[in-house]
């Protein structure tokens, strides 16, 4: 049986645990990547405690920390607080007892030279081997975001994937505004891919649609799934609740739930 998320919303959370029952979904939570919630005791011991309040999905994800963390960069004062950030991620996964914490890879596609690439490759490769076995009691999934084709995520994954709590996290939706055909990203990247995410856009924006409000090509996608991905587990990324009622109702009356 397919793994299905949503992300739930806290003010309205007994509404979303309803929903989740309802579909057997789990949770992706998207509370703790703010740097204000990490930098906040406080803050982030009210969030967490108000979850633990409730007999939440046993299956659960959650989106790390992303503005600004570029543990590449040349800049070692960078680099050292988008690794604090990382860990910070990591420490809350714990608390919240998720699967795997989502990370980006913040790839720069405008600084296409082969130095920045071969660079890049170089340096998330041995940032990620040293968090993954560091970690290895939580999944770290590395998400496509700026990426405009499959081949450099594709060459990072070649030297992670000996780490059994590495996968990719396909944003769907983002490679389909990428300039290659998402079924491209799916065929490439399929054997790496542990986690999906899926919403709708225009094919030029990342609008963060209901499933089917826009333009991308659902049956290419429901393909792509059962061709290359068919364990991977699938986040509705969308927030409105009408949104993802809307997402789930056509995903099961296509056939994919």
């Amino acid at each position: 049986m397919k793994k299905i998320l949503i992300i739930p919303d806290r003010i309205q959370l007994e509404q979303y645990l309803e929903l989740a029952k309802e579909y057997n979904l789990g949770f992706e939570y998207n509370d703790f990547f703010m740097p204000d919630i990490l930098d906040s005791k406080d803050k982030l011991n009210d969030i967490v405690e108000s979850y633990k309040k409730y007999d939440l999905p046993q299956f659960s994800t959650m989106h790390g920390d992303f503005f600004d963390v570029i543990p590449f960069s040349i800049d070692s004062k960078i680099r050292e607080i988008s690794d604090l950030r990382i860990r910070q991620s990591l420490d809350v996964a714990r608390r919240m007892k998720v699967k795997a914490v989502v990370f980006h890879t913040n790839y720069n596609p405008f600084l296409n030279t082969k130095q920045y690439i071969e660079s890049w490759i170089k340096q998330n490769t041995e940032y990620w081997n040293s968090i993954l076995e560091e970690n290895q009691d939580v999944n770290i999934y590395l998400e496509n975001m700026f990426d405009t084709t499959p081949d450099i995520l594709e060459r990072l994954s070649e030297g992670l994937w000996h780490n059994s709590n590495f996968g990719l996290c396909l944003d769907y939706a983002h490679a389909a505004i990428s300039g290659v055909k998402p079924e491209i990203w799916a065929k490439q990247l399929g054997k790496y891919v542990k986690h999906i995410h899926i919403n709708d856009n225009d094919g030029n924006s990342d609008l963060h649609l209901a499933w089917g409000n826009g333009n991308i090509d659902r049956n290419a996608f429901y393909d792509s799934y059962e061709k290359y991905m068919k364990e991977a587990s699938v986040l509705i990324e969308t927030n409105s609740y009408d949104n993802i009622t809307r997402s789930l109702t056509l995903l099961e009356k296509e056939g994919f739930l």
